[in-house]
C-alpha cells in the first residue's frame, strides 16, 4: 500500500479490525520510507448495481447519495450518524441482496421511507416531500394524516394483550 503521506511504496500492517458487521476491514498501517502512520479501509468489491432515474437514465449505485438525502432530511433533528449510517447499510444491504442488477429510485425511495418513518417523524415526512415531489400543501397534510393514524394503529397494537393460544394452555398442564 502506497503512503498517502510521503507516497512510499511499502507499509507494514500494524492492525486490522472488523467494521460494518464484518463487512469491512480497518487496517492501521506504518510506512516503512517515513514510519507514519495511517489507516486504511478495505471493503469486498460488490458486483455494479445500477440506479434507474424516473426519466429511465441508468447510473452506478452511489451510497454517499443516498446518505446526503438521510442527513438532508434528519438536519437539526435528533438522529445520530450512527442511526442515519445504519439505515443507509440497510437499504444497501437489502437492495443488494435482492439479486437485481438494477433498481428503480422508487425502490430506494420507499425502502429509506420506511426506515426514515421508525426513527423520525419530520425526517420522514421532509424526505417523503423531496421523494414524492408533493404538489402542493394539501398533498402533505394528507401525507402527515397517513403517517398519524399509521402511529395510531401501531400503538393501539403494541397496547394489545397477546392472546394465549390452545397449544399454550395445554403445554402448561
Amino acid at each position: 500500500m502506497r503512503c498517502p503521506l510521503c507516497g512510499h511504496e511499502e507499509s507494514k500492517v500494524l492492525d486490522s479490525r472488523p467494521m460494518l458487521d464484518g463487512r469491512s476491514i480497518r487496517r492501521r498501517r506504518e510506512c516503512l520510507g517515513c514510519s507514519r502512520r495511517f489507516t486504511t479501509y478495505e471493503r469486498a468489491d460488490p458486483s455494479p448495481l445500477m440506479v434507474v432515474k424516473r426519466d429511465g437514465r441508468r447510473e452506478p449505485f452511489d451510497r454517499s447519495k443516498v446518505l446526503g438525502g438521510v442527513i438532508r432530511a434528519c438536519g437539526k433533528r435528533p438522529v445520530s450518524v450512527e442511526a442515519m449510517d445504519a439505515l443507509v447499510e440497510e437499504v444497501e444491504r437489502e437492495v443488494r441482496q435482492s439479486g437485481s442488477p438494477e433498481v428503480a429510485t422508487a425502490t430506494i425511495g420507499d425502502l429509506v421511507m420506511e426506515r426514515l418513518r421508525r426513527i423520525d417523524d419530520v425526517a420522514y415526512v421532509r424526505f417523503a416531500s423531496e421523494y414524492r415531489r408533493f404538489r402542493d400543501v394539501d398533498s402533505i397534510a394528507e401525507e402527515i394524516e397517513t403517517l398519524k393514524e399509521r402511529k395510531r394503529r401501531e400503538d393501539a397494537l403494541r397496547d394489545q394483550v397477546p392472546l394465549i393460544s390452545l397449544t399454550d394452555t395445554q403445554t402448561a398442564r
